[in-house]
């Protein structure tokens, strides 16, 4: 009902399970699948990868009761494009929509705190010489967005318009091979380019919420 009163949003389908999710996916074009984990038949994370193995669409958000680090891990690795708790505010989720369609990616923000907190506590930092080659300007873009700013924000720190931002942000995910926003912060931190509870690591969610509540959406 929610989803359905958007001006710019149709449900097209609903599914009980994984497995239905993926029949009803071969005969109904969707854009974003809105993914629960814990389902009979073929559980979420399952139904995830191969909706993403698919294709570019559709995304995927998942949202669940569900916190652990495992799940957001697992729903990640899959291919989610956004992880959300069914807490989150109605508003939030909406957005959340959105901004999954539009080819952008949105994590809790307590939960993507502890997935970089658990990556930099396992993984060894990279030298730097061995990146991808990128500008000064995408690197200093990529370290931005590590912070959790928006496009918006970004522009506005770097002096350059939003188009631009997007533009440097697209190349660097294509010298990277990474897929979103947050396998770029991932990256960020497995590289050492960011450190948590450094001056430029101390923000570490993709998506900058404002204290509230517990769902972010990066635009």
């Amino acid at each position: 009902m929610v989803l359905d009163y958007q001006s710019d949003m149709t449900v097209v389908g609903e599914a009980s399970d994984g497995a239905e999710a993926l029949r009803l996916l071969r005969t109904t074009p969707a854009d974003v699948v809105v993914m629960d984990l814990r389902m009979p038949v073929l559980d979420g994370v399952t139904a995830t990868r191969r909706i993403c193995a698919a294709g570019p669409l559709p995304r995927v958000l998942v949202l669940t009761t569900f916190d652990t680090d495992e799940d957001a891990f697992a729903a990640l690795q899959a291919g989610a494009s956004g992880f959300l708790l069914k807490s989150v505010p109605p508003d939030d989720l909406l957005s959340a929509i959105r901004v999954v369609a539009g080819g952008d990616a949105v994590v809790a923000p307590r939960v993507t705190r502890r997935l970089l907190d658990r990556f930099a506590g396992r993984l060894v930092a990279k030298d730097a010489a061995g990146l991808p080659e990128m500008t000064d300007r995408e690197r200093e873009v990529l370290l931005l967005v590590a912070q959790g700013l928006s496009n918006l924000e970004i522009g506005s720190r770097l002096q350059v318009a939003e188009a631009t931002v997007k533009t440097h942000i697209g190349r660097i995910l294509a010298k990277l091979g990474l897929r979103d926003r947050v396998q770029a912060v991932v990256f960020a931190y497995e590289s050492g380019l960011v450190r948590p509870g450094s001056e430029s690591g101390s923000v570490v969610s993709p998506s900058r919420p404002e204290a509230r509540g517990d769902a972010g959406v990066s635009p």
